[in-house]
C-alpha cells in the first residue's frame, strides 16, 4: 500500500505545524519541496540546484499527442528515486501541477491524463514518505460563464479522486491545491465572491472527501483583492476542511512591483507583502472587509496563455 511509509515515516501535520516557517524551493512541475524545520539549510543548499537541473530535463508540461492541442505534465519517469532521495535530506511535502484548458475541450484524453499523473505522483510522494500536494489547475482562458467552469471542476476532481483511489493514494496524506470556480477571464459576465463562493464550496462538497485535511486555492491570474475577497467568501460558509491560500502572483505582485529591485524599496515592498499576508490570513477566518486596498492590488493579473 502506498500509505504505509507515509504512516510510518511520515505523519500528516497538523495546521499549526503545517504553518511553521520553513524553507521552500520551487522548480518546474514538482514545484515545491517543504523542509523540516529541523533540518540544517546548508545539508539543502548543495542539492537544490542540481534538483532543478534534473526537472527541467524531466519534467513540466508539454504537448499531448492526440488531443486539442493540449498539454500534459511528464515527469514521473524516475520520480520514485528522487523523492526517495529528497525525503533523506529532509524534504516532507511536493507538489505536481497540471492544466486543464476549457477552450481546447477538454477533451476526455487531457481530463483522463491529468488525472492518471496526478495520482501516480502522489501515490509514489507518499510511498516515499512525502505529503503530495495535487494541483489539477483549470485555466481561466476562455469566454465561458461560471457554470461552464464548474461543469468542468466537477469532472476533472471526479477523474482525479477516482484514479488516486485506483492507486490506493491516502486520502488523509494529501493536500489539495485547486482552482476556483470562475467565469472565463475573457467573460463579459461576471461574478461575485459570493457567487465564486457558492460554486466553489458546491463543487467541494461533491467531489472532495471530508478526508482531505486541507484545502490551498491557486489565484490563477486573479487580482490580489479579487483572490482576497473569494476566499474570504468560501470561509463565511460552514465547510469540513480549512480552506486557505497558496498564492504566487496574488501575493506578491504589488510586493514586486514596490520593490523593483531597488534596495531602497525594500522596507516598502516588506510593509506591502505584510499588507497582503494579513489580508489573506483574515480571508481565512471569513473577517476580511477589502478596506483600504490600493488600486495596484486589484488589478487583475490574467495572462492569455500563462505558463511557468
Amino acid at each position: 500500500m502506498a500509505s504505509a511509509s507515509l504512516l510510518k515515516s511520515s505523519p500528516v501535520l497538523d495546521k499549526s505545524e503545517f504553518v511553521k516557517g520553513t524553507q521552500t524551493l520551487r522548480t518546474p512541475s514538482l514545484a515545491a519541496v517543504r523542509y523540516h524545520p529541523t533540518t540544517a539549510p546548508s545539508a539543502l543548499v548543495v542539492k537544490a540546484s542540481a534538483y532543478a537541473d534534473e526537472l527541467v530535463k524531466t519534467a513540466g508540461l508539454v504537448p499531448l499527442a492526440g488531443s486539442n492541442d493540449e498539454s500534459w505534465c511528464q515527469g514521473l519517469d524516475g520520480l520514485a528515486s528522487r523523492t526517495a532521495a529528497y525525503y533523506q535530506q529532509g524534504a516532507r511535502f511536493a507538489k505536481w501541477r497540471t492544466v486543464v484548458s476549457i477552450p481546447n475541450g477538454p477533451s476526455a484524453l487531457a481530463v483522463k491524463e491529468a488525472a492518471w499523473g496526478l495520482a501516480r505522483y502522489a501515490a509514489i510522494c507518499q510511498d516515499n514518505g512525502l505529503t503530495p500536494i495535487v494541483e489539477p489547475e483549470i485555466l481561466l482562458d476562455g469566454e465561458h460563464g461560471i457554470e461552464r467552469t464548474f461543469e468542468v471542476a466537477l469532472k476533472v476532481w471526479a477523474e482525479v479522486f477516482y484514479y488516486m483511489a485506483e492507486n490506493n493514494v491516502l486520502f488523509e496524506g494529501i493536500l489539495l491545491k485547486p482552482s476556483m470556480v470562475t467565469p472565463g477571464a475573457e467573460c463579459k459576465e461576471r461574478a461575485t465572491p459570493q457567487q465564486v463562493a457558492e460554486y466553489t464550496l458546491k463543487l467541494l462538497h461533491r467531489r472532495i472527501p471530508p478526508a482531505v485535511p486541507g484545502i490551498m486555492f491557486l489565484s490563477g491570474g486573479q487580482s490580489e483583492v479579487e483572490a482576497t475577497l473569494n476566499l474570504n467568501a468560501m470561509n463565511q460558509s460552514p465547510n469540513p476542511w480549512h480552506v486557505s491560500f497558496s498564492y504566487a502572483r496574488a501575493l506578491q505582485n504589488t510586493c514586486l512591483k514596490t520593490w523593483g529591485g531597488r534596495p531602497e524599496n525594500v522596507k516598502a515592498a516588506q510593509d506591502t507583502l505584510l499588507v497582503r499576508a494579513k489580508a489573506n490570513s483574515l480571508a481565512q477566518l471569513g473577517k476580511y472587509t477589502g478596506e483600504g486596498e490600493s488600486e495596484e492590488a486589484k488589478k487583475g493579473m490574467f495572462v492569455k496563455g500563462y505558463v511557468y
